[in-house]
């Protein structure tokens, strides 16, 4: 086992009583292990620790895309004060969803390269979290007909795979969806008005 600010023996205690306070508060029903990371996938993760969770309400962890697994793993990085650089180091899995998660995500980048070099036009992604868009950018470090990279702001931040020889769009950075026609109402003047 290494030793170090990252390691199992630094890292684990701490975790265990983070999460153990969260799990009892919020009545989840989860069992949690924290082990040594593994060499599944070092091209595009490679982290010193793990967080498996298993028992009857890992299915919980897992809906939306994982969405409260993610949100567990970023509360956990803020209160144990890894800053954002350093959160490859710290992986939090379940029913082995993120090796499945890297999969998806190399096949989808290696789809959209070849959409990109038939099209000749750029591809736009979801918006997705720093540790997803590395592993795109990894995906595609090899393909030298295009190249990816990151626009826009906070949770709108996504991949663009452009042509290698395109240029990026000054206002690439800035590229926000439009909202949809029904979510913009008229705003009233003077509040509700009475029935008489």
């Amino acid at each position: 086992m290494t030793e170090g600010k990252y390691s199992l023996s630094s890292m684990g205690p701490r975790i265990d009583a983070f999460l153990r306070s969260v799990f009892k508060d919020a009545g989840f029903k989860l069992k949690f292990e924290v082990t040594e990371g593994e060499e599944r996938h070092t091209d595009f993760e490679n982290p010193d620790v793990v967080v498996k969770f298993s028992g009857a309400d890992v299915d919980l962890l897992l809906e939306n895309k994982a969405e409260l697994l993610l949100a567990l793993e970023q509360l956990t990085m803020e209160v144990l004060r890894v800053p954002t650089e350093e959160h490859s180091r710290l992986c939090f899995d379940a029913n082995d969803y993120r090796m499945l998660r890297i999969e998806e995500l190399r096949v989808s980048a290696l789809a959209a390269a070849d959409k990109v070099k038939r099209s000749r036009m750029p591809f736009h992604f979801n918006p997705m979290n720093s540790r997803e868009r590395r592993i795109i950018h990894l995906a595609l470090r090899k393909e030298t007909a295009v190249r990816s990279e990151s626009a826009g702001m906070g949770p709108q931040r996504q991949v663009v795979v452009y042509p290698a020889d395109m240029p990026t769009s000054p206002n690439a950075a800035l590229a926000m969806p439009a909202p949809r026609p029904d979510d913009r109402r008229p705003m009233r003047r003077g509040g509700p008005r009475r029935r008489g």
